[in-house]
């Protein structure tokens, strides 16, 4: 059984994060830190600080070795 904080990571469905460039609804699923904004075609990066595979020992067992080493080199890179 895998924990409840890690659902949306491997069940990933879409969350929405407003461009900081031009205002405009940008769809970057739960299980990635970067989208690109269709309208003006800036990068845009959702804050992963409150996932719990910044913290939990168990994280990358849990989410498995590859999708961990993905998120968290991406999540590195603000």
């Amino acid at each position: 059984m895998k924990c409840p904080g890690s659902s949306s990571i491997i069940r990933p469905k879409p969350e929405y994060v407003i461009c900081p460039n031009c205002g405009e609804e940008v769809e970057i699923w739960s299980d990635e830190v970067v989208g690109v904004c269709d309208n003006c075609g800036a990068e845009v990066r959702k804050s992963l600080d409150n996932v719990c595979i910044n913290w939990c020992k168990y994280a990358e067992k849990c989410i498995g070795e590859d999708k961990y080493r993905e998120i968290m080199s991406k999540n590195r890179k603000k």
